[in-house]
C-alpha cells in the first residue's frame, strides 16, 4: 500500500518547531526501474526521484524544489487499469517545474483528472509571502481542489478496497 503521512502547521508554537514533517512509502513493483533521489534539472533545483519504466520516464511520486514547492502522489489501486491513461508522475514534475501556484495547478489537473488512473495529489507553496500553503486533489473524490489546514494528516491506499481515507490524527 502507498503511505503518505505529513503534520502541517504554517505557524509553529516554537521556533524549533518544524512547519512540515513528511514521510512517504512508494509502494511499487521490485521490476519497475527508477532512480534514487537527486537533483535532476538543468539548474539543480528539483530534488526527486525519477520513474524510469519506459514511456513514463521523468515522472516522480515526491520532490521538493529550492524555491518551496513540493508534491507527492499516491495513487489508487485499481482492479481494472486504463492502460492508455495518462501517467500520473507528470503530475508532480509539472508542478515542480511549472511557475504556477499550488491551487491554481490542482484546480487546472482537477480539469483533466478523468484522463488519468486514480490519485491523490498533494502541492506545497512553502516560503510564500501568504504564508506556507498544501492543497490536495485526488480525482476519485471532490471535483475541486482543497486547502489544507494545519493538521496531521495520514492518507493510505487500500489495496483490497481500491479506495483513499484520510484521518486526521
Amino acid at each position: 500500500m502507498c503511505i503518505l503521512l505529513f503534520k502541517f502547521d504554517p505557524r509553529p508554537a516554537s521556533k524549533n518547531a518544524y512547519r512540515l514533517i513528511l514521510a512517504a512509502n512508494r509502494d511499487e513493483f521490485y521490476h519497475r526501474p527508477s532512480k534514487s533521489a537527486e537533483f535532476w534539472d538543468s539548474s539543480n533545483e528539483i530534488l526527486s526521484g525519477l520513474d524510469m519504466e519506459e514511456g513514463k520516464e521523468g515522472g516522480t511520486w515526491l520532490g521538493i524544489s529550492k524555491k518551496g514547492k513540493m508534491a507527492a502522489l499516491t495513487n489508487y489501486m485499481q482492479p481494472n487499469v486504463n492502460k492508455n491513461a495518462k501517467g500520473r508522475g507528470a503530475l508532480v514534475t509539472n508542478f515542480l517545474t511549472a511557475d504556477v501556484d499550488s491551487y491554481s495547478y490542482l484546480k487546472k489537473v482537477s480539469e483533466e483528472g478523468h484522463l488519468y488512473n486514480g490519485f491523490n495529489l498533494l502541492a506545497a507553496d512553502l516560503n510564500t509571502t501568504k504564508g506556507d500553503v498544501i492543497c490536495y486533489y485526488g480525482n476519485k473524490g471532490e471535483p475541486e481542489p482543497v486547502f489544507l489546514n494545519a493538521v496531521n494528516y495520514q492518507t493510505l491506499q487500500l489495496r483490497t478496497k481500491g479506495r483513499t481515507i484520510s484521518v486526521p490524527s
